[in-house]
């Protein structure tokens, strides 16, 4: 994610906009800029890294003053962190700064370039600038107009011209943006702490309605330049509160976020409805030649590499480990030169999995990292690196990057099969269409998540939980376990179904809380059979099945139903009853969910 402030009054500018940008910092970025009027003129600084380097370098070089400015704050998905990538982009005639991802800047560049116009930076931000740019003749709201009938993609644009100095425009679709309404100044802002200093009072945008914001009015009209009508709401929270998006944690806003974190991460590769990872290094001879992968990380990266095992060996008959990489590095390793090495993590500076990942180019085989932080480490070191584009994650407990890891590994699994031709093409396209469903059926479970809660309650007291699955399930059933004793502290052990009577079931007994997870058809008998084996010792079972399945309710105590998808992306579904489940019962036990004791969100040490 990225941050945008706008402002016009009568402050100084620079001021107001780097105070509100730094109440963004929890979005993440990696780059900030302004642009702030000087008169009629367009001064522009930004710099790479930190607001602080940004402040240095205005102290230093150039401090801009004026009383109308924007200001951004870049986590990069096109183009690597640096000043030049950095927001806002354009020319002295219109500068913007942008929150979101254009899905056709290819397309579009290669228009512009066929016009004249040449690009500095590797954004798909410029691209709109420059778009604007051509479409100006004189009238801001028809420029506007044409180029957001052309984009494809999310955008919150926040757009100043030449000729209209003291002057914001707004506009967006599919990414958040609002405005601040004060006293003789206004404000625009992607989130509502940025502008909580100054007031408490703003606006919701709607979809591709443009708002002029000048020192004493607002204008918001719609793409016939017809005013709206809009209601004021007031902020009644605090600044901390306001960045948890009015969740009272980031983990459960996390949750909540998955759906459109996946739409972010699968939607731009996905082309023409195969997949397309966008890895230039990825080369279709490349991946026919790859002969056995493994797959090494951490934790829950660890888990959405089960996942991702399961799913390539069954699409593609390629053998694939998925290792925890404190073992790999340490294990000595057979690697073989048609190997690839897969590498997740969501911060990109994990130490074991950026050790493994230095082994593993010592070794010379091809390293492929699957991270969420532009330029981490894992990034930089990898030979090919595929975003996640989940946004910031806050809270320690990691939730919604294992949704968007587990997406990137059902689209390596597709391309991998299409490529070694094992699975028709038709079929690919039609794996690649249901994936593009799941953000719709997962917020279907997350409309429904009291039952969750409801289901914390008869559980939160227990001191030891069981979690049961057998294959993929199995490897969701870890997941669930690790989630579940990170933030409640009660101790739970994910097992094979099929292992229970090889020495687990001895630990069975009246009211033992057991998890199982049953969502794959050729399993769901001999699951059924194993749960029945606990039911019948006394245990408690919360049974979460396939909707489509017929469960005799003496089964299990509880029983939680999913929307039925073809049973490959299961996972996707069952992972978030599983992730609320953890949560509530640690709000329930009274634990600090965000920050659970001795852990740590990025993990930089051995």
């Amino acid at each position: 994610m990225c941050g945008i402030v706008g402002y016009v009054g009568d402050k100084d500018s620079a001021t107001v906009l780097v105070d509100g940008l730094r109440k963004l910092e929890y979005r993440g970025y990696d780059s900030s800029g302004v642009a702030i009027f000087e008169g009629t003129d367009i001064k522009v600084v930004k710099a790479k890294g930190r607001l602080d380097d940004l402040e240095e370098k205005m102290e230093k070089e150039y401090r801009p003053k004026g009383t109308c400015g924007i200001g951004h704050t870049r986590w990069a998905t096109h183009g690597e962190p640096s000043d030049v990538n950095s927001h806002p982009h354009g020319n002295k005639n219109v500068s913007i700064v942008h929150n979101g991802i254009i899905e056709n800047y290819l397309e579009l560049k290669a228009k512009l370039i066929r016009k004249g116009y040449e690009f500095e930076s590797e954004t798909d931000t410029e691209i709109i600038a420059k778009m604007i740019d051509y479409y100006y003749k004189g009238n801001p709201f028809e420029a506007i107009k044409k180029v957001i009938t052309v984009l494809k993609g999310s955008y919150a644009l926040g757009i100043i011209f030449h000729d209209y100095p003291n002057q914001i425009y707004a506009v967006r679709k599919d990414s958040p943006l609002i405005i601040g309404i004060g006293e003789n100044e206004n404000y625009i802002a992607s989130d509502i702490p940025a502008i909580l200093k100054y007031t408490k009072n703003y606006y919701l945008i709607e979809e591709n309605e443009i708002a002029t914001i000048t020192r004493e009015n607002v204008s918001i009209v719609n793409l016939d330049q017809e005013p709206v009508s809009k209601d004021i709401f007031t902020a009644d929270w605090d600044i901390e509160s306001a960045e948890k998006g009015g969740y009272p944690h980031f983990m459960l806003k996390e949750i909540f976020e998955q759906p459109e974190a996946l739409r972010k991460t699968v939607s731009p590769r996905i082309k023409n409805g195969l997949p397309d990872l966008g890895v230039e290094t990825l080369t279709d001879s490349f991946l026919k030649s790859v002969q056995k992968i493994h797959i090494v990380a951490c934790g829950t990266a660890m888990h959405a590499g089960l996942i991702g095992k399961n799913v390539i060996e069954k699409l593609c008959r390629v053998q694939t480990d998925c290792v925890i990489a404190s073992e790999f590095r340490y294990s000595n390793p057979i690697i073989n030169q048609n190997d690839l090495v897969i590498i997740i993590s969501q911060s990109g500076e994990t130490a074991d999995t950026l050790a493994a990942l230095r082994l593993a180019k010592q070794a010379g085989v091809h390293t492929l990292a699957i991270v969420n932080v532009v330029g981490s480490s894992i990034a930089r070191e990898a030979d090919s690196v595929i975003y996640t584009w989940a946004g910031p994650e806050i809270a320690v407990a990691s939730t919604k990057a294992y949704t968007v890891q587990m997406s990137i590994m059902y689209l390596f699994a597709f391309k991998l099969a299409l490529v070694k031709e094992t699975v028709l093409k038709e079929s690919i396209a039609e794996y690649c269409k249901m994936l593009q469903m799941i953000p719709e059926k997962v917020n279907e479970i997350l409309e429904h998540s009291e039952k969750c809660k409801y289901y914390a309650s008869r559980f939160q007291n227990a001191n030891d939980l069981f979690f049961l699955g057998r294959g993929i399930d199995y490897a969701l059933s870890q997941e669930g376990s690790l989630k579940l004793k990170e933030i409640s502290y009660i101790h739970s052990e994910a097992y094979a179904a099929g292992e229970l009577k090889h020495g687990t079931i001895s630990l069975i007994t009246d009211n033992v809380p057991v998890i199982a997870i049953a969502t794959q058809a050729h399993l769901f008998e001999k699951t059924i059979s194993n749960i029945k084996e606990v039911t019948t010792r006394g245990a408690k079972v919360l049974l979460i099945v396939n909707e489509s399945f017929s469960v005799n309710e003496e089964v299990a105590r509880y029983l939680l139903r999913l929307p039925s998808v073809d049973e490959i992306f299961m996972p996707l579904l069952g992972v978030i009853p599983l992730q609320l489940f953890a949560y509530f019962t640690a709000v329930l036990r009274g634990c600090d969910v965000d920050k659970p004791r001795n852990l740590a969100k990025s993990v930089t040490v051995e």
